[in-house]
C-alpha cells in the first residue's frame, strides 16, 4: 500500500532538520575528527548522502515501471556501506555538506514526481522508501557532541 506523499516529504524534511541541528556550529576541523566509532561527522554526512542518492534513483526507477535494483542481503548492505565509506572518507567537510544537500534535493524531487507504485514501500530493497537511518545518525552525532562538549 502506498504511503502518503506529503507525509513522506514532511518526514524527510523533519529528519534533515534534526540532522542539521545536530551539526549546527561544528567547524570543519570538528567535523573531520574520526572520533565517532572511527568515523568523522563528515563521514556520516557522506554516508547519508550515498543512501539518499541510491534511494532517489530507486524512486525514479520504480516510477519508470521497473523493479528495485538494490534488494541486498544484510551482508551485501554491510559491504556496500564499507565500500561507500572507503570511497568517500577523503571528502572534505565542505564536500560532504554539499553532497548531503544535493542528494536530499534529488530525493525530495523524486518523491514529488513519484508514481503511486513508487510510493509503495514493498517495492523497495535495501534503500527502502521510509527509513529511520538519518535519525540514527543524528542521534549518534548529538551524543558525540555531548561527550566532546561541542
Amino acid at each position: 500500500m502506498a504511503v502518503d506523499r506529503e507525509d513522506l516529504l514532511r518526514y524527510y524534511r523533519e529528519s534533515r532538520a534534526k540532522l542539521l541541528a545536530a551539526i549546527d556550529g561544528l567547524t570543519d576541523q570538528q567535523m573531520s575528527e574520526t572520533t565517532i566509532d572511527g568515523w568523522a561527522v563528515k563521514d556520516h554526512l557522506a554516508h547519508l548522502a550515498l543512501w539518499d542518492d541510491l534511494r532517489a534513483a530507486e524512486v525514479e526507477r520504480i516510477s519508470a515501471g521497473f523493479e528495485s535494483a538494490w534488494k541486498m542481503t544484510d551482508q551485501q548492505d554491510d559491504e556496500y556501506n564499507a565500500a561507500g565509506y572507503e570511497l568517500r572518507r577523503s571528502m572534505s567537510a565542505a564536500q560532504a555538506r554539499w553532497e548531503l544537500e544535493q542528494s536530499r534535493r534529488k530525493l525530495l524531487d523524486a518523491i514529488t514526481a513519484a508514481t503511486p507504485e513508487a510510493l509503495d514501500p514493498s517495492r523497495y530493497g535495501a534503500a527502502g522508501l521510509h527509513s529511520q537511518h538519518e535519525d540514527q545518525h543524528s542521534g549518534w552525532i548529538a551524543r558525540w557532541r555531548g561527550e566532546k562538549g561541542y
